[in-house]
């Protein structure tokens, strides 16, 4: 359907008014740093402690097991050995490292496992957190600083998901689970 002549024009100016004042709506954007918040909340720092201790015992027990090794490796080195304490020696810092090897191995393992159960659990607390405070705020999007080349500090909410997943999600006693085993 074509429009009488002079009508056209007039159409397309009152089509741009109209899209002009959708446009001028301003978009409320903010930026957050998912992982820095994370980190810095209470739960994570009270689990890193808890893991730290639950796992203490087989650091020691790695670190006398590195000793050990270089205690070996000295005797080893000072000479004046018979052959038979030097093939000795040999397979008892043998034994040690395969020894050190499972443990550091079996470490490894359960600390990746028990850090992926918190982290899992305290980002999607964080996601549900930071969707709030959009709400609250009447902000229209949220972009995490990862993916961000450039922003404004002002629309920086990091400290302020911390404080409100903190308040939101308080750390008791028994809040962090115990490493897998």
């Amino acid at each position: 359907m074509r429009l009488p002549i002079g009508l056209g024009p007039l159409a397309a100016c009152c089509a741009l008014v109209a899209f002009s004042n959708v446009a001028s709506a301003q978009t409320k954007v903010a930026v957050v740093n998912l992982q820095k918040a994370i980190f810095e909340t209470a739960e994570i720092k009270k689990a890193d402690g808890e893991m730290q201790a639950t796992f203490k015992p087989k650091q020691d027990e790695m670190d006398q097991l590195n000793k050990d090794l270089q205690g070996i490796s000295q005797k080893l080195q000072g000479g004046k050995l018979t052959p038979q304490e030097e093939s000795d020696l040999n397979a008892q810092g043998q034994r040690k490292q395969r020894q050190l090897q499972r443990l550091q191995d079996d470490v490894n393992e359960q600390a990746q496992a028990y850090r992926n159960d918190i982290l899992s659990k305290s980002q999607q607390k964080m996601v549900d957190v930071v969707k709030k405070l959009a709400e609250d705020k009447g902000l229209d999007v949220i972009i995490d600083t990862s993916t961000t080349l450039f922003f404004k500090p002002a629309l920086d909410l990091t400290a302020e998901a911390t404080a409100a997943y903190d308040k939101a999600h308080p750390v008791t006693k028994s809040a962090a689970a115990a490493p897998a085993k």
